[in-house]
């Protein structure tokens, strides 16, 4: 190549250095900093509003917290929440079994409970099983009136409201079961009965739990409803002392303090008893890879006759 057709050749263009030229800038969220700031103020004059108004009267909440009084509604309210769940679980679990069922009269039976009960408003059964005793003044020669306390009328009209939810809820989990548990439990001659209670339902658990501490949840603020039936639970406690004393809004805010501290307690539970389940699903689903190769390694070796016999 000659002298002169070199000199036509362009030269290469220099490549400016990036780390010289380039410079990174952060990308501006005026809009998410001015929201941000526009909400923290606002939920400054909330507070602030709330601890300065003296309408709240913080010493007599403070002074009726810890009452005797109050302790005993709040422990009314934890007892029959605990009662009510216990109960509603167990006869939501055979109104699941019956749905699922292949008898049509049991399935008919279950989805007319879930309509039924789950149609009709929590207070509206608790008045009609209130005043049952005008349909039947008489239940195996006893009167209606004193069979049936406030308590027991509580415990009934809740129990059969949270039923028809938990039915729904334990069908759920039931129908998440891989299919092949339980025919592989078929297989092995299992009955019905012990399928359900040693294969479906353990590995139903994990499906069952969270929505279950949510009705939990529910079912601890829905009792404060038994107040109109006279249950002496933690807000009929509260009722009765700002009916004597007329101090109402401090009284409410004790009612909603325990509320808030027990529903927050509460919420707490879901999360570990999903992990329960979880774990005993992994222990429970098999052997490790390789426990068998092992475990026919040690039968080997056993079976092996020992040197010098």
């Amino acid at each position: 190549m000659s002298s002169d057709t070199l000199a036509k050749v362009p030269a290469a263009p220099e490549i400016p250095e990036r780390a010289d030229t380039l410079r990174i800038v952060p990308h501006r969220r005026l809009g998410q900093w001015t929201t941000a700031i526009a909400v923290l103020v606002l939920l400054g004059f909330a507070v602030n509003s709330v601890l300065r108004n003296e309408a709240f009267q913080w010493n007599v909440v403070a002074d009726y917290f810890t009452s005797d009084s109050m302790l005993r509604g709040l422990w009314l309210t934890l007892w029959l929440t605990a009662v009510v769940m216990v109960l509603g679980f167990a006869l939501g679990t055979l109104l699941a079994v019956f749905r699922l069922s292949a008898n049509p009269v049991l399935r008919a039976v279950s989805w007319a409970y879930v309509w039924l009960f789950g149609s009709i408003p929590i207070l509206v059964q608790l008045l009609l099983w209130f005043n049952i005793g005008a349909l039947y003044p008489h239940v195996f020669g006893v009167r209606t009136v004193d069979l049936l306390s406030p308590v027991a009328v509580a415990i009934v009209g809740l129990t059969l409201h949270e039923a028809a939810y938990a039915a729904e809820v334990v069908r759920g989990g039931i129908l998440s079961v891989d299919r092949g548990q339980i025919e592989a439990a078929q297989a092995l001659g299992l009955s019905r009965w012990r399928r359900l209670w040693r294969i479906v339902l353990p590995q139903a658990m994990r499906s069952i739990v969270p929505p279950a501490g949510n009705m939990l949840i529910g079912t601890l603020k829905g009792t404060s409803i038994v107040s109109v039936i006279a249950v002496s639970d933690l807000l009929f406690s509260v009722q009765l002392v700002y009916h004597r004393t007329y101090q109402v809004i401090p009284l409410l805010m004790v009612a909603t303090l325990w509320y808030t501290v027990v529903t927050s307690v509460l919420g707490r539970l879901p999360p570990a008893a999903v992990r329960w389940p979880a774990t005993a699903g992994r222990h429970s689903a098999g052997p490790r890879p390789g426990a068998e190769a092992a475990a026919v390694r040690r039968t080997d070796l056993r079976a092996r006759p020992r040197a010098g016999r």
